[in-house]
This record gives structure tokens, sequence and C-alpha cells, in this order.
């Protein structure tokens, strides 16, 4: 039997916003991601911002060996206006305190001079407030890699969903029916061009599991929605949909950003 319109909306696109260039194949997927929440002071030049963060970012994260991808992320939709996301992947756990050591070497290297480093880093920290707030998610497979490295700002669309744990579950079931959507609804959706799943590690509530689209434009998102309900009429069968139904709330929230190109 077909699924309904709203088991797709509901389920199916449930979407951090993941540096998007630093792999190619799913067995080469980082395995963590932090995302790192900070607020733009009000007076920060948009332009100058992005000159600043891309000088670090080739002097330092890009040379960094433990980090394998970073991005950043503006509001677009979202309650506060002056959110920007700030994105890492790493290859294991243990890389993530050593790339914070390892971008102290770096930042030597890059500014050998003190004073210059330390003016650097003072104009950097202060196109933000002293306010952030940290979580760490681990990925998971199935993810729809870009295709290639964007030349331009995108728009990512994130949805954060609140897991259940039923007892009549388990993670072979939950994990079945997710790779089933995936291959017959998100990776047919030309309108999405890049996908990244990925769930609670470390932070403030456990039953997030978020989705991050990447789209062209804020255009496509209702061209992704109406493609994906399409898709979606035939992804599962009345008996799966009830069963993937039982693995979340019903509880998520819905945020729009630019992914920035530096």
């Amino acid at each position: 039997m077909k699924t309904t319109n709203r088991f797709f909306v509901a389920m199916t696109v449930m979407l951090l916003l993941f540096s998007t260039s630093s792999f190619s194949q799913e067995d080469q997927r980082p395995l963590y991601v932090s995302v790192t929440t900070m607020h733009f002071n009000t007076d920060n030049d948009g332009d100058d911002w992005k000159a600043v963060e891309k000088e670090y970012m080739d002097k330092v994260t890009k040379k960094n060996e433990h980090i394998r991808g970073a991005s950043f992320h503006t509001h677009l939709m979202t309650p506060d206006s002056r959110e920007v996301l700030y994105v890492q992947s790493y290859p294991s756990w243990e890389a993530i305190d050593a790339a914070a050591a390892r971008n102290s070497e770096l930042e030597k290297e890059a500014w050998p001079d003190e004073d210059a480093r330390n003016a650097f880093l003072d104009k950097q920290g202060a196109y933000y407030s002293d306010f952030h707030s940290d979580e760490i998610y681990a990925t998971m497979e199935g993810a729809k890699l870009l295709a290639g490295e964007s030349d331009k700002d995108m728009v990512l669309y994130v949805r954060k969903n609140q897991r259940a744990f039923p007892e009549d579950g388990s993670a072979e079931e939950f994990n079945e029916l997710r790779q089933k959507l995936f291959d017959n609804t998100i990776n047919k959706n030309e309108y999405v061009k890049a996908y990244y799943p990925s769930q609670h590690i470390w932070g403030s509530d456990r039953r997030d599991f978020i989705q991050a689209f990447i789209l062209d434009s804020l255009g496509d998102l209702d061209k992704m929605f109406d493609r994906g309900t399409e898709l979606g009429e035939d992804a599962l069968t009345e008996e799966e949909g009830k069963a993937m139904g039982k693995y979340f709330t019903g509880v998520h929230g819905d945020y729009v950003y630019t992914a920035v190109k530096l």
C-alpha cells in the first residue's frame, strides 16, 4: 500500500551541516561532527568577517590533519538572526582533542610574531558575542554527498527530530527502514544536492536525530518537499510506515541557514 503525504513529510524529510568537500566515499565519512552555535555582534561586517575566517581556514584549519572538514552557516530562518554555526568533522573521537592542540601549533606557524598572532585572534573573536554552545554528533550511514566543492553560497535545511526508543524496536529495523526511505526518496530527489544524517553523542538531548539537506537555493525548499512527497508515495508500505513512526515522538524543529562559501 502507498504511504500518505503526511507520513512522508513527517518522517522522510527529517533534516549539521557538514563539510562537503572533505570526503567522497561512504566508508571514508567522518565519524563525529561538532557544532558550535555562536552569535554575531550586531555591528559585524559580513565581508570583513568572511575574509578573516577564510584566512584562518586557509592557514590553520585546512592544514590540521585531525580535522576532516569545516564550514560556517549563518541565519536564514531561525529564532535568532545573530546565529552562526561553526561545524567541524573528525575521523575519530580522539581527533577532537588532538585537533584543538594542533590548531594552537598551526597558529604559531601562521603568525610567528606573538603580537601579530594575538591581534589577529582578537579581531577574529570580536565578531562574536562571548556566549556559545557545543554539540557533538555521530554521523550515520546513508549520506548523499555533494558532487564536488561548491563555488557559491548554498542553503542548509536542518530538521532536528526527537527520537523514541520503543521496547519492540531494534537498531536493525530502524536502519533498514531508514535506508529504504533514503534509497527511494532522498537519493532520487534532484533538489537535494547533499544529505547528512547524524545522531546525538554529547550535548543537551540524547533524543536528537538530525538530518541536514544542502540545496542550491531557498526557492528549491518547496520544490524539494513536493518532489519528496511524490517519491514517498511508494517508498514504504503502510505497515512499514507505522513501524518507522514508532521510532519518533512527532516533536521536531526546523532551521534554515546559508551554507557560507568562504
